[in-house]
């Protein structure tokens, strides 16, 4: 088993308090908890910077499987970016892309390392996106 990432992003109102978690499972090590938020984000924005902060997180090459609960990251990253690049960063219906900012930050992260999305369910008992959840909610349970 390799490296596993849990990843979630919540947000109380949107846009408004956000925050986001990770869970890093490393073979024959400790879980390793990230999180962290914004006074002003949306829930979308904090789905990203969960997964840009995993990335960040590892100084060398490493093979990780990726979960998320949020299609739009899922989506994002395996298919839409490739037009959104190709297009000068516009949607399909000639509209600039929501979070490019954000998005373009992911895109170099990943090719850093060799991932392996997975979607995962939310909200449905899966132990380390439930703690992730739980790390997402506790920066804005803190404001």
């Amino acid at each position: 088993m390799g490296i596993e990432v849990y990843t979630d992003g919540a947000c109380s109102g949107n846009p408004g308090i956000g925050g986001w978690g990770v869970v890093i499972i490393i073979p024959e090590k400790k879980p390793i908890y990230l999180h962290g938020g914004s006074d002003v984000t949306t829930n979308n924005q904090m789905e990203l910077t969960a997964a840009i902060k995993a990335f960040q997180y590892f100084n060398e090459r490493s093979e990780v499987t990726i979960y998320t609960d949020s299609k739009y990251v899922m989506n994002g990253i395996e298919s839409w970016i490739i037009n959104w690049k190709k297009n000068g960063w516009k949607t399909a219906a000639k509209k600039p892309v929501k979070n490019k900012e954000l998005w373009e930050k992911l895109d170099h992260e990943i090719k850093k390392h060799q991932i392996f999305w997975q979607w995962v369910k939310g909200h449905a008992g899966n132990i380390h996106n439930e703690k992730a959840d739980f790390l997402a909610r506790k920066y804005i349970e803190d404001r």
